[in-house]
């Protein structure tokens, strides 16, 4: 599972290298374009807001493995290792919650967007806005887990370690 996680993690850092370049690419050329032809292409505009909104729900699954969001542990820190333990299980079992409602909304919003159609690229909107079910999905996939090995490992609660 490990070894998965892994490759997981790998291939989401991978499609935000992709995306961030071919933003960088697509902005810089239209800059250009824009201050020396004065012409722009319009599809780059609108692909590079999409891969920007790829690349922000990618980073906020990215960034959760490295439990780099913001928190306050202050609380947690100060409390015994049992009352740490569960403070820790409850809070993954409260963000997997979250994500469930996140995904309960995509679902009441997905016939909208798949209605809907990008102005210049004619892509549906679905396919832009399912970096939103990958997002939901994988954090509340990632919070189950950790809850899990939270309560199957005494000692994780102290260690701070996860298990990816």
């Amino acid at each position: 599972m490990v070894r998965f996680a892994r490759l997981y993690f790998r291939t989401l850092e991978a499609v935000m290298v992709l995306c961030l370049a071919a933003m960088c690419v697509m902005v810089f050329g239209n800059v250009v374009l824009r201050h020396l032809f004065d012409s722009g292409i319009n599809t780059s505009e609108e692909l590079s807001r999409f891969a920007f909104i790829w690349l922000t729900f990618l980073g906020a699954v990215v960034v959760a493995r490295e439990g780099g969001h913001l928190g306050v542990d202050m609380v947690v820190e100060a409390l015994p290792r049992r009352a740490k333990r569960a403070s820790l299980i409850v809070s993954r079992l409260l963000t997997s919650a979250c994500c469930a409602v996140f995904l309960w909304g995509l679902g009441l919003q997905h016939g909208i967007n798949v209605a809907n159609s990008a102005l210049i690229t004619g892509v549906s909107m679905a396919v832009v806005y399912s970096a939103a079910y990958l997002c939901a999905a994988s954090l509340a996939v990632m919070a189950l887990v950790e809850a899990w090995w939270l309560w199957r490992r005494a000692d994780a609660a102290d260690s701070g370690a996860l298990p990816w």
